[in-house]
């Protein structure tokens, strides 16, 4: 699989998300996943000394950190944008507004408190999503065969599906089709092998 065939990865994600449940599962809880980890990065200092950037709102200074939640945001938005240039800027500007207010937020709440917010909300998300994985989708999430799909691609598959469903977003003319084709020979590939292991 090409790292940037949008093709294919797209086929590979919808295979394990056909579910409506389980999609609009995903559309809410795979975001919040991405905010907190940049959240709880933000304690991870960067390698080398960056400035920050200090403003006041609300009778507060906040802080903005380059450090390593930035540059994890930055690798996600460059991939984001070289997926497709549309969809991947709109998920790259999500992306730096997870940054911003993550970092916000972490200066806000400090350590003690923002790793038990982080913790709490990964629990509750990634259980809702294997609810929607084993319950509705009777399928095993793609992380368990690809952790890459997971962790660097979904956020920007729940969004390329949400400006499908709402907008009829297609990168190309004929990509939904070609994709459906692709899903299905995927589809039915998984099932056979289902069915060669329960024989």
């Amino acid at each position: 699989m090409g790292f940037l065939d949008l093709d294919k990865h797209f086929a590979f994600y919808s295979a394990y998300h056909s579910n409506s449940i389980n999609i609009i599962i995903h559309m809410i809880f795979v975001w919040p996943i991405f905010f907190t980890a940049v959240l709880l990065f933000n304690f991870i200092p960067a390698p080398f000394d960056f400035p920050n950037f200090q403003f006041s709102a609300f009778d507060r200074d906040f802080i903005v950190f380059f450090n390593f939640a930035f540059f994890l945001t930055l690798i996600y938005a460059v991939f984001y944008i070289c997926l497709d240039f549309k969809a991947g800027s709109l998920a790259a500007l999500l992306c730096l507004f997870c940054w911003i207010a993550g970092s916000v937020l972490a200066s806000l709440l400090g350590f003690q408190l923002a790793w038990k917010v982080v913790l709490v909300v990964q629990l509750v998300s990634w259980i809702a999503q294997f609810i929607g994985h084993g319950v509705f989708e009777r399928r095993a999430p793609a992380l368990l065969d690809n952790i890459l799909q997971a962790f660097l691609m979904a956020p920007f598959f729940v969004l390329f599906e949400t400006l499908e469903i709402l907008f009829g977003y297609e990168p190309y003319p004929g990509f939904h089709v070609r994709v459906a084709a692709m899903v299905d020979a995927e589809t039915e590939d998984w099932r056979n092998k289902k069915a060669k292991l329960l024989s």
